[in-house]
């Protein structure tokens, strides 16, 4: 809980993760594959490997794996024998933390999405916005605060069409028009 911003919590928690082992009956969140090597254990446990159908071999003094080994697949179960061979072998396979997942603000629960706006979305959806009710005012021909400008450049753009083609009539605006026209270069 904080009254502060919740992004920069966010950003702590989420990559704050920490290896667990693998407990009898919890279902595998992932692979677990075992790496060939050596596994540090002594030729007199080769029948526990055996049972669980991984090739192995005597190498200097203990039991060496001969294959990566797929042991548990995402979604399975965890089996007693698979626990123990992690055990022994120091590897824990899985990882626990916290993610966020929802906001309570006000009276209100909201995505943990939210956090993801920042300023500059907002700035770019509310740019978007404007730009698609000027878009539709203008097409509509109906005046909004969005449309000034753009109707106030072809209100300009008509006036000085008129005015480039008139020979008594022109103002201080169209005078660098109307000389362009006159001589290009």
């Amino acid at each position: 809980f904080t009254n502060g911003d919740l992004g920069p919590v966010r950003e702590i928690l989420e990559p704050t993760v920490r290896p667990a082992p693998a407990k009898v009956g919890i279902s595998a969140p992932a692979d677990v594959i075992v790496p060939k090597g050596p596994t540090g254990c002594d030729p007199g446990q080769t029948a526990f490997f055996q049972t669980l159908q991984i090739a192995t071999k005597i190498a200097k003094g203990q039991i060496e794996m001969t294959n990566d080994t797929h042991l548990i697949s995402a979604g399975d179960k965890v089996t007693a024998s698979q626990a123990a061979l992690l055990q022994k072998l120091g590897i824990e396979p899985f990882t626990y933390g916290m993610s966020l997942l929802k906001v309570y603000d006000s009276g209100s629960l909201f995505d943990a999405k939210v956090l993801d706006i920042t300023d500059e979305v907002l700035t770019a959806k509310f740019v978007a916005a404007l730009n698609t009710i000027s878009k539709l005012s203008l097409a509509l021909n109906i005046p909004t605060e969005a449309s000034v400008t753009h109707s106030v450049a072809n209100a300009f753009k008509a006036i000085l069409a008129v005015t480039v083609e008139l020979e008594n009539y022109s103002f201080p605006k169209a005078e660098i028009y109307k000389a362009y026209l006159a001589d290009p270069s």
